[in-house]
């Protein structure tokens, strides 16, 4: 019997789907229905779920943000209105995508195209794949969410000072303190703001409208003097990033 969570904010869905899942019964059994992100991840943790029906725009976070929070991510059928990237991402790495509404013809395929693959494909690595795919929508560009302990933490951009790489995670630096984020700094790199935030060293990024100064350091490095007082070490070619953004 695989486990099964359904996520979404709207009560009338969790109903279709819950109706539509009745002759799937022996099959599949459904441990809880979650209104938000926050009870999916508590949910996910608790049951261990095979499979969870997922909306991504949710309140609160979102789909895609609540799957980031997951160690051990279940695979995925979406249900929901979603934009040009996230369709590229369901169609390449999810189990399936169902566009609301939905027919229960439409719903049956996508469980019996799970039932079929189950166990063929890693979830946690599909998973993986499909967030790397669908952070290249700019609505995913304007917070990080990151878990701190049993809490979530939505961090605005805007409130992001520097980013440091920490072994196999990303230390996010705010006015409020240091949070850490399971991925790299070349996904950083590449889903925020190119005027806003340079990689000035292997292992940093700087929010530009946070640097002071630039001074001199050893042999053809910099440092990067931020408004907190921080000091971040500045490469050679960070250095000529930073003249070419600066203008200087």
């Amino acid at each position: 019997m695989k486990r099964v969570l359904i996520i979404d904010d709207e009560p009338l869905a969790r109903m279709v789907v819950l109706e539509y899942l009745q002759p799937f019964n022996s099959q599949l059994q459904v441990m809880q229905e979650c209104g938000d992100g926050f009870e999916g991840i508590k949910a996910i943790m608790q049951y261990q779920p095979d499979l969870i029906f997922l909306d991504v725009q949710m309140p609160k976070i979102n789909g895609f943000e609540m799957l980031e929070l997951v160690e051990q991510p279940p695979q995925v059928i979406f249900t929901t209105a979603f934009d040009e990237y996230a369709i590229k991402a369901f169609e390449a790495h999810a189990v399936d995508y169902l566009l609301k509404p939905f027919s229960r013809d439409r719903f049956n395929k996508a469980v019996e195209k799970y039932l079929s693959q189950s166990g063929t494909a890693p979830a946690a690595k599909a998973t993986e794949a499909l967030l790397d795919s669908a952070s290249q929508s700019p609505a995913q560009h304007e917070r990080i969410v990151v878990k701190t302990g049993t809490k979530v933490k939505i961090i605005p951009v805007h409130d992001v000072e520097y980013l440091a790489a920490d072994d196999d995670y990303v230390s996010i630096h705010t006015t409020e303190g240091s949070f850490l984020k399971n991925k790299t700094m070349s996904f950083f790199e590449q889903t925020l703001d190119a005027r806003q935030f340079v990689r000035v060293h292997r292992s940093y990024m700087i929010r530009i409208s946070e640097i002071t100064r630039i001074d001199p350091y050893e042999k053809d490095t910099h440092l990067a003097i931020l408004k907190s007082g921080a000091r971040i070490p500045v490469s050679k070619t960070g250095y000529m990033k930073l003249k070419q953004v600066l203008g200087i």
